[in-house]
């Protein structure tokens, strides 16, 4: 992971030393806190480690002045670009140069629950229990209303050592989609597919049938590509057969741990997969290509090649701005049924660790000033202000006649995009500020009701995910949600790294025919027991136990 690499600069004999020092030094280090509670015009000095992007100026930011304003605080910050994020944190810790608070952009870099809870217990990391029930009143409200948000933000000790921003995209929840061409369905009048084997026959008229009308055999009935953006083609395939996460490949049976990747419903799903494959239905690419090279085969211009394409979203492989040539043609279908299955992967959209994190550098009012500012981002008003900027600038209330996203609710807010060649308008804190985007508020937004126009486009995704909703196993291992002994931590990651690499790799010798399903499974499962498969199965057994989303 990003946050685990550091500068090669930094040679490993140093390092340790510098943490070594770290160490000694953690408990004299509140001498180093701000001097007093505030500065001389009376406003709380906030220290804080923060990334910014090019298009962000946080030293103008008109909510940096709300801010400023509303909670009485002088921030001095620490930015750092994007790019080596995480290694420019890690330095800061290690040096014991770290500021009063680090804020962070998830997708970017965030501490990792071993970072907190290893910092936690040096007292580097503070704690915010008691500052959250004496002065959150609206971040207490969420935890105690949100099961998984309050399991991953809890530690097995019970402390809270840092945040996590909530999130809740819905499209995100049900990565693996497939979008199906429907124009070329409709000239070979083909029925929606149901069922796995009625993909099959799909795909086959996309091969044989010419759809593109070019005289050509060169149609792809199907890719995907290898990034985590729900583009990998097996999963979804699979998930006709036995359940496959596309993540960890575990599944809970009664409460108890297993893997899906040696059971012999796994094995037949190989098989079909492996039959698409050798009949040609399957493009090579999608186990190779990345997703500029995906997106290449569905925007041709010469002719449309893509039949069906793996996918969050269509985006991903083909263009699908207002005016674009195929655009429009891609359009999602259900999970199939398979002979066992009919299952879509679930992931909660929300990842564990932390970005907001107070250091025992902060002083006792600046703690109090930090968490209370997060809290208005809590709120309605707080989730608006920080995360869309000013009202009548850069979002509106709704007008009449304008729908929600989820066109069942009462519409909220309506984003003002960014005209073409504008400067960027720095008014709020963007990606910084996402702690209570949670499902409802993000259904709220307005949204254009014409699914293939741009103000449209979250709707087009919201309805294809409406066709995953509910279709997980009643039983869904919570990785998102789990705290794995600290002590335990680089032995899980590391037997973690190692089976999904082997299954992964596996499967795909399977479906190319590079390993024979008859004579090698076997030998492939004996090696995935190699690999301390039983270990860490029981590693995370102990995790789920532990937690407080465990079905005990």
């Amino acid at each position: 992971m990003r946050e685990r690499i550091l500068l090669k600069k930094i040679s490993a004999l140093g390092l340790i030393g510098v943490l070594v020092l770290t160490l000694v030094l953690a408990g004299c280090s509140s001498s180093d806190k701000s001097n007093g509670e505030v500065d001389a015009d009376g406003k709380v000095p906030m220290n804080v480690f923060v990334h910014q992007g090019s298009d962000m100026n946080l030293a103008t930011n008109k909510f940096t002045k709300k801010m400023e304003e509303k909670f009485n605080i002088k921030f001095n910050w620490t930015t750092v670009p994007f790019d080596g994020a995480a290694e420019k944190r890690q330095i800061s810790l290690a040096s014991g140069d770290y500021p009063d608070l680090y804020l962070l952009i998830p997708w970017v870099d965030r501490f990792s629950q071993t970072d907190l809870l290893k910092f936690g217990q040096q007292g580097v990391i503070l704690p915010l229990n008691d500052l959250i029930d004496q002065h959150a009143p609206n971040i207490k409200k969420v935890l105690d209303s949100n099961d998984y948000y309050k399991a991953m933000n809890t530690a097995p000790d019970g402390k809270i050592y840092g945040l996590t921003g909530l999130n809740e995209c819905f499209h995100c929840s049900y990565p693996n989609k497939m979008w199906v061409n429907t124009k070329w369905m409709e000239q070979l009048n083909i029925k929606e597919p149901t069922t796995t084997e009625e993909f099959r026959e799909m795909l086959k008229a996309f091969k044989t049938k010419d759809p593109n009308g070019n005289g050509k055999a060169d149609e792809v009935p199907l890719s995907g590509s290898t990034e985590n953006f729900g583009v990998h083609i097996i999963p979804y395939l699979m998930n006709g057969f036995i359940y496959d996460d596309d993540r960890n490949y575990l599944i809970l049976n009664q409460g108890k741990v297993e893997t899906v990747a040696n059971k012999p419903e796994w094995k037949e799903g190989l098989i079909y997969i492996k039959s698409l494959y050798d009949e040609g239905l399957i493009d090579p690419g999608a186990f190779t290509q990345n997703v500029g090279a995906f997106k290449k085969i569905g925007d041709n211009a010469d002719a449309q090649l893509l039949g069906a394409g793996a996918a969050m979203h269509p985006s991903l492989f083909v263009t699908t701005a207002e005016g674009s040539p195929y655009g429009n043609d891609y359009n999602p279908i259900p999970p199939l049924k398979g002979p066992n299955a009919e299952y879509a992967s679930y992931n909660y959209p929300v990842d564990p660790g932390a970005t907001f994190v107070l250091t025992n550098k902060a002083s006792e009012q600046t703690q109090i000033t930090a968490i209370k500012m997060l809290d208005y981002f809590y709120t309605q008003e707080g989730a608006m202000a920080s995360y869309l900027g000013e009202e009548g600038l850069s979002w509106r209330k709704p007008e009449e006649g304008e729908v929600a996203l989820n066109d069942q609710v009462q519409p909220l807010y309506k984003a003002i995009p960014l005209p073409s060649g504008e400067e960027p308008r720095n008014d709020s804190w963007a990606a910084l500020s996402q702690y209570n985007h949670h499902r409802a508020y993000r259904d709220a937004e307005v949204q254009g009701t014409d699914i293939y126009a741009n103000d449209g486009y979250e709707r087009r995704l919201y309805e294809a995910t409406l066709l995953m909703e509910g279709k997980e196993p009643k039983e869904v291992f919570p990785h998102w949600a789990l705290w794995v002994d600290p002590s335990l931590a680089d032995e899980t990651s590391m037997m973690q790294t190692n089976i999904k690499d082997y299954i992964d790799q596996n499967a795909l010798q399977f479906v190319t025919g590079a390993k024979s399903l008859d004579k090698d499974w076997d030998e492939y499962v004996k090696g995935l027991e190699g690999l301390n498969m039983n270990r860490y199965l029981e590693i995370m057994q102990s995790a789920y136990d532990a937690s407080s989303v465990s079905s005990k």
